[in-house]
């Protein structure tokens, strides 16, 4: 296919493109095929994809040559010829993630094939509202990060930030209220920070992140119609609608905590009454189900986790109390779950983070409230479950929005 042709995606239909265009397409074409049917042959990726023999292995040659593949052999547990086998390589390269939240710093790395190569938490005890201290702690746990794969022989390709807010296009946090922060240009900081380093950064919401890291190595992995709920300071969304991430038109989309119940409600952190979270946030949860530790102010997340231990101990013993409350808890998420629900349809609903510890309690009433809430049958087929992930999640993500890339055609050169 020679200049002025052109290749269809699934995001933008026909578009012009170039050789260099339809070959680098071609390239993750293949590669995509080999992270889900490795072991497989040149001819098995020809007769699946469409692409002819000759074609394949060019494209097969160049991924060998980026160490992007090797090959393992040949195998005769087939019909006709031995044929060599394909699987992903990458041995070279590590995809990074980092998350910041209200009181710790995670780091992530993966390899080509999502495997993790480090995951690293610490605590952050920054003053909240100073972004310069945390973007300087970021930095730091960067560097550090890139330090050990570099050290390991790894490239890396890129890193991604999540952080708990508003992230616009640019990497600008316009708002992370548990932080403190309003237009806060985390992107630009970082890279200044870093020393403006040889790989692409870019900063996310932590849902969005949580989402993609759920879609590609959770249980629900290739999922299409996808949400995950985080379970922190605050509840965010990440949705995955029709294989893509829903960031709306600046890339507010998914402030779940912010749904409006009842304007009559209980105050909420943002300012307004009656949302999700004053409801069902982890503050809601704890002051609900312990009445008697006398919580009146805001809690500091640094807080919740001996609270939240607390609470699952009670559970456990099948304390009438602590279970009231949490089915409490459990409808009112079911209730922002049901406008999802009729909203968008998922097919699954993830509840992360400290809901993922209480989600025994928490999922029979919040599926009762979905089912009476929404407006199609059987919930129009939308389940809730708990993620099989752990607190890393967001940072996972970070570092699989980097695969993603590789996987849509930016592929590293080679050295």
């Amino acid at each position: 296919m020679g200049r002025g042709s052109s290749v269809l995606t699934r995001e933008n239909g026909p578009q012009p493109a170039d050789f260099a265009d339809v070959r680098a397409t071609n390239l993750a074409v293949v590669l995509r095929h080999l992270r889900t049917h490795a072991p497989c042959s040149r001819a098995d990726i020809a007769a699946t994809t469409g692409l002819n023999k000759a074609t394949v292995s060019s494209l097969v040659t160049d991924l060998i040559d980026r160490r992007l593949v090797r090959e393992v052999g040949m195998t005769e547990n087939r019909i006709g010829r031995p044929a060599v086998m394909l699987v992903l390589d990458g041995s070279p390269y590590a995809a990074v993630g980092l998350e910041i939240n209200t009181d710790y710093l995670t780091a992530v790395a993966l390899d080509l094939a999502g495997e993790r190569l480090l995951s690293w938490r610490r605590a952050f005890t920054g003053t909240a509202g100073q972004p310069g201290q945390a973007i300087a702690a970021l930095a730091a746990l960067a560097r550090r990060t890139v330090s050990k794969l570099s050290h390991d022989g790894r490239r890396v390709l890129g890193l991604t930030v999540a952080v708990p807010g508003l992230v616009d296009a640019d990497g600008v946090v316009e708002l992370a209220a548990g932080l403190g922060w309003q237009r806060v240009d985390v992107r630009k900081s970082l890279l200044a920070a870093l020393g403006e380093p040889g790989y692409p950064l870019l900063v996310e919401n932590d849902a969005n992140l949580a989402v993609l890291a759920e879609q590609r190595l959770g249980d629900q992995s290739g999922a299409g119609d996808l949400v995950y709920l985080t379970g922190g300071a605050s509840i965010g969304a990440g949705i995955i609608s029709d294989f893509r991430l829903l960031r709306g038109a600046r890339g507010f989309a998914g402030e779940f905590g912010h749904l409006p119940l009842d304007p009559a409600g209980p105050a909420c952190g943002c300012g307004r009454r009656g949302c999700l979270e004053a409801y069902a946030g982890v503050g809601a949860v704890i002051r609900r189900a312990l009445p008697d530790v006398g919580i009146e102010t805001a809690l500091s997340p640094s807080e919740f986790g001996p609270h939240m231990d607390e609470i699952q101990r009670l559970a456990k013993s099948d304390d009438p109390h602590v279970l009231a409350a949490l089915t409490e808890t459990g409808g009112h998420l079911g209730h922002g779950i049901a406008i999802l629900a009729n909203l968008i349809n998922p097919a699954c609903v993830v509840l992360g983070g400290y809901f993922t510890e209480l989600a025994p309690w928490l999922i029979p009433a919040a599926s009762s409230e979905l089912a009476a809430r929404s407006a199609a049958a059987d919930s129009g087929g939308t389940i809730i479950v708990a993620s099989a992930l752990d607190s890393s999640a967001a940072a996972a993500g970070g570092a699989t929005r980097v695969l993603d890339a590789i996987d849509a055609g930016l592929l590293p050169t080679p050295r």
